[in-house]
């Protein structure tokens, strides 16, 4: 099985931490040169500094904030031209918690312009390097809610069910050209995020971190929660040679917590 990534140049959103530094730690360990996007850039000093380089990789990051499309396309547009994008990797964090009764409308057009409009942008620069090159892996971080909605995630719930959508339209048109789109959909797992959306759960519900916490894990089979590793494990294969005619598909990974087939 072709699992090298060697001499691809893949491209990470959201890498300073959490997910997004997994798959690129992974992405790395198989020989990818990595380009790593996000905003704080003393987490991306770090990150940078510890990928793998043991056979010439090339590392890379760029401070960037994925609420300024502007910013993003001047960013994309200087990367591609240096060199052709092999992998890209969608990911940012998702919107804040909250009932959606209660969502204002500013915050589904932010959430659609962070996630929908961004990896719009950055598919379409990355295209055409992937269509001269004969590879392409795009590689979606969205939410099991794609499969079913997530209690008290409402403006989340329905930006990820846009995102997916719009990612199977584009599989279907980027097959032909050895491109392939697929979505990884992580379960409960251990990120900052996760964290966050525990403690406000707890407040909302005026009961122990500790009890939610408990609760969240016994809805998982495996009765635990998720490492970010895990997710990234699942990404990094979607991104090699062995997962050629692997397309379209959104595969949750999250210890079959997921109620349908």
């Amino acid at each position: 099985m072709n699992l090298s990534l060697e001499g691809k140049n893949a491209l990470i959103c959201g890498a300073s931490q959490g997910i997004g530094f997994a798959v690129a730690e992974e992405l790395a360990l198989m020989g990818a040169n990595c380009i790593l996007l996000a905003r704080n850039e003393e987490n991306l000093k770090i990150s940078l500094a510890s990928l793998y380089i043991s056979i010439r990789q090339q590392h890379a990051y760029h401070v960037i904030d994925f609420n300024d499309q502007s910013a993003v396309k001047e960013l994309i547009k200087s990367i591609t031209e240096e060199k052709n994008i092999h992998i890209l990797i969608n990911n940012s964090g998702g919107p804040a918690a909250g009932p959606i009764v209660e969502a204002a409308e500013d915050q589904f057009l932010q959430a659609f312009n962070q996630h929908l409009i961004i990896n719009h942008i950055l598919t379409k620069a990355v295209i055409e390097g992937m269509k001269k090159d004969g590879y392409g892996r795009i590689i979606n971080i969205i939410s099991t809610s794609v499969k079913i909605p997530l209690k008290n995630l409402g403006v989340s719930n329905t930006t990820r069910g846009a995102v997916a959508s719009w990612a199977k339209t584009m599989s279907i048109e980027m097959g032909q050209f050895g491109i392939t789109e697929n979505n990884v959909l992580p379960g409960f797992t251990r990120t900052k995020r996760l964290q966050s959306l525990i403690e406000n759960t707890a407040k909302r519900g005026n009961v122990l971190v500790d009890i939610v916490e408990r609760n969240m894990m016994e809805e998982v089979p495996l009765k635990r929660f998720g490492e970010a590793a895990e997710i990234a494990a699942v990404a990094a294969f979607l991104a090699t040679p062995a997962a050629a005619y692997v397309n379209g598909t959104s595969i949750p990974v999250d210890g079959g917590r997921t109620g349908s087939i």
